[in-house]
């Protein structure tokens, strides 16, 4: 465990204690009894290094604690190939077909909850090309407008979700792919957090 300053010891406490309605910079500068924001700032930039804290760079109150922190530098992600999977299966019940790694700073959430697949087909481009490396986080619930590796009719597929009324509708970046509507098994593994290219430039 890397040690941390008493500053540091409360703020993690307090982002720990307020973690489902997060504290502004200054409310947190306040319950910590600090001179500025900016000692607030630096303190989280702390723990980010330290490994006991993932933040959203673009929204101080998107972040995620560490369990069980702090996390080592090089996090290994299982690697899945977009294979079919039986009724009800997972495509993480499967074993991975390699095991990558990649810097834990990179990921704006705990590297426990992420997985990778490796992209297959054109319906998803220009933004996701063929034998990309998607990084994807566990989730089991789809929200309107994102991006998932999703089971649906027993195929592992990469698409964004939309919810028109009751109806859930698939789909894909290409305009050459029409949209479809998610068949009764459909389910969500993983929300996509970001892209490795493997194109060649």
């Amino acid at each position: 465990m890397k040690s941390l300053h008493p500053v540091q010891e409360k703020l993690l406490a307090l982002l720990a204690e307020h973690i489902d309605d997060p504290m502004t910079v200054r409310e947190l500068q306040e319950a910590l009894d600090v001179t500025s924001t900016s000692v607030v700032a630096h303190h989280m930039q702390q723990l980010e290094k330290k490994g006991y804290l993932k933040r959203n760079p673009y929204n101080p109150k998107d972040y995620q604690l560490v369990k069980g922190g702090p996390e080592s530098q090089v996090s290994y992600l299982n690697l899945y190939g977009l294979a079919a999977c039986g009724p009800g299966g997972s495509i993480l019940d499967g074993d991975p077909e390699d095991r990558i790694p990649i810097a834990s700073r990179l990921l704006s959430f705990p590297a426990a909850e992420a997985f990778m697949v490796t992209a297959k087909g054109k319906s998803m481009e220009p933004k996701i090309q063929d034998g990309d490396l998607v990084i994807a986080r566990k989730v089991s619930q789809a929200e309107n407008g994102k991006v998932y590796v999703c089971v649906n009719d027993g195929e592992v597929l990469i698409k964004k979700f939309q919810q028109d009324g009751k109806t859930k509708i698939l789909r894909s970046f290409n305009p050459d792919f029409e949209p479809f509507v998610a068949a009764k098994d459909f389910r969500v593994e993983g929300e996509v957090k970001a892209v490795i290219s493997r194109k060649v430039v």
